[in-house]
């Protein structure tokens, strides 16, 4: 150790140390670093009061303020709450087929609709609603329904669901086995004349005969389907189960059908008329029907 001595160009006493020639001044702090220091010193000690600062066994201190940041999201949630039970009260009185007037509620229950269609719709359906043809689940987002694809349809099936047992609206239809019905060739023959109704190869005389015979009946003349049967179209390039030959000789042999579960009692009556609205502005839903204006009914009126 040197001992201290006054460094002749600056007039700074220095520290003692001294490494290879090299001295180390010691330099007064500056007046504005202590004075900053000082501050936060006090500033400390007053956040100390006044909010929750030192933490306890099951909570913190609580200052005197009473602040905290649980409380602060409390009452942010409770006003988003308060807000959302407003929408859910006017998404009550407003008929499903009147949401679309109202743009701005429309926008909210397609908002909460998507919500609650992730929790409770897209096991099945796919977080994105296009379903699964391997598995029978529909594509929500193309324009074909096999019982009808407006708001009100949309809803009655939520409601009820489809073939889901111990419902007794319940939207169901069934198709018959047709195993050991036809021979070889026959079954050839009608699973091409299904395939020509959407343009996919030819088909022959005895096939458009078979069809006219067994399946018009529920599919129509030229398989356009019948929704008050829940029988689909067999003429467009939409196909549940898949449209490769294997898929539809198949489905003439063993019928697959699928069950969708009712949610009228595991959701409430908003909620099912939000997802519906979801579902519908998917961009496969179809245009109302009108109805006749209620006087009862108070919608606010859009630009």
């Amino acid at each position: 150790m040197i001992n201290k001595r006054i460094d002749e160009p600056t007039g700074t006493e220095t520290v003692g140390h001294e490494w290879d020639g090299i001295e180390e001044l010691d330099t007064p702090m500056p007046r504005w670093w202590l004075w900053t220091l000082y501050l936060t010193i006090v500033w400390g000690v007053v956040y100390v009061i006044l909010y929750p600062a030192w933490p306890l066994v099951d909570k913190a201190t609580e200052g005197v303020l009473g602040w905290s940041s649980r409380g602060e999201l409390a009452d942010e949630m409770s006003v988003v709450d308060q807000a959302w039970v407003t929408v859910r009260e006017e998404l009550s009185r407003i008929p499903i087929e009147r949401l679309p007037e109202n743009s701005e509620l429309f926008a909210q229950a397609v908002a909460g609709g998507r919500s609650a269609f992730q929790v409770h719709c897209s096991q099945c359906h796919g977080s994105g609603a296009a379903g699964s043809q391997t598995l029978g689940y529909p594509n929500l987002n193309d324009d074909d329904w096999i019982w009808g694809g407006d708001l009100k349809a949309i809803e009655y099936t939520l409601v009820n669901g489809i073939r889901s047992p111990g419902v007794e609206d319940t939207r169901g239809s069934l198709m018959p086995s047709f195993a050991d019905f036809f021979e070889r060739s026959q079954l050839d023959a009608l699973v091409s004349h299904v395939q020509s109704l959407n343009g996919e190869g030819p088909s022959s005389g005895m096939g458009a005969q078979l069809y006219e015979r067994n399946c018009s009946l529920c599919h129509g003349p030229v398989g356009e389907g019948n929704r008050e049967l829940g029988a689909p179209r067999l003429n467009d390039a939409i196909w549940l189960y898949g449209n490769s030959r294997e898929d539809i000789r198949r489905q003439i042999l063993d019928p697959r059908m699928g069950r969708m579960p009712h949610w009228s009692g595991r959701l409430d009556q908003v909620t099912i008329k939000m997802v519906s609205a979801y579902v519908w502005s998917l961009g496969g839903g179809e245009e109302l029907i009108e109805v006749a204006e209620d006087p009862t009914v108070e919608i606010d009126e859009e630009p």
